[in-house]
């Protein structure tokens, strides 16, 4: 067990960073399908854009307060314009693979199937380009927006004393 956890402690920042992609994903996926069937239909990269700039906001507020929260280095409004710059070309990474799969490669609606549409723009849009973005966020965050480590103080957990139960607020 001792392995593990180190390994899980070494690598803390990054497994936040997943968690916080897995929940800014899922949003991205409910806002983007929500504004796509509904008022963007005739606009998907339009839909999927406004999806990622919504999960961009929750994302600032999780990395900086949990994935990230003991680095930094630059002053608050300094590091959201950062942020916000590199969620910017990452939003663009985002959605590249979607762009060339509709205009390129013309997969939609009337030269494919509507299946094929929505099945090319799923794995170009959210999985290739979400990947991307991923990729490019996790380096340039941890390159220009949180540059240095240790930078703020760890909170500490409260000590449990063995054989003692705590009781969770309710």
């Amino acid at each position: 067990m001792g392995k593990i956890h180190q390994a899980l402690e070494r690598h803390r920042e990054l497994l936040r960073f997943a968690l916080v992609g897995g929940v800014c994903f899922v949003l991205t996926l409910a806002v983007n399908y929500a504004l796509k069937f509904t008022v963007l239909t005739a606009h998907p990269v339009t839909a999927q854009g406004i999806a990622v700039l919504v999960a961009t906001i929750v994302s600032y507020v999780l990395s900086r307060e949990w994935s990230f929260s003991t680095r930094g280095g630059r002053r608050r409004p300094h590091e959201a314009a950062l942020f916000f710059l590199i969620s910017g070309i990452s939003l663009g990474l985002n959605a590249l693979p979607l762009a060339i799969s509709r205009y390129v490669f013309t997969l939609r609606v009337p030269e494919v199937p509507l299946l094929t549409q929505e099945v090319a723009d799923f794995l170009s849009g959210m999985i290739i380009g979400t990947l991307l973005g991923s990729v490019f966020r996790w380096w340039a965050m941890k390159k220009w927006v949180f540059p240095l480590a240790d930078a703020r103080p760890r909170t500490p957990r409260l000590p449990r004393e063995p054989g003692i139960h705590q009781d969770r607020a309710a």
